[in-house]
């Protein structure tokens, strides 16, 4: 069975895959959406069904986050 990739919709086969948070990627698909940082696989949070870095996650959806008052 083949999985699409959440960021840009192609088949990410077993072979290339990186799984993260449930979801499988293409290992340059997995990267911060904010900064564009590569992100290691479990090492991210994520927000909207989109990753980001642990700075840019807490910067924009923290408790002093920023991302409500764009």
């Amino acid at each position: 069975m083949v999985n699409y990739c959440p960021i840009c919709g192609k088949p990410v086969y077993f072979g290339e895959k990186k799984r993260s948070l449930g979801r499988d990627y293409h290992p340059l698909c997995l990267k911060c959406q904010m900064c564009n940082r590569q992100l290691t696989a479990g090492q991210h949070a994520e927000y909207d069904e989109k990753p980001y870095c642990s700075n840019c996650y807490l910067r924009m959806f923290g408790p002093r986050g920023t991302a409500f008052f764009l």
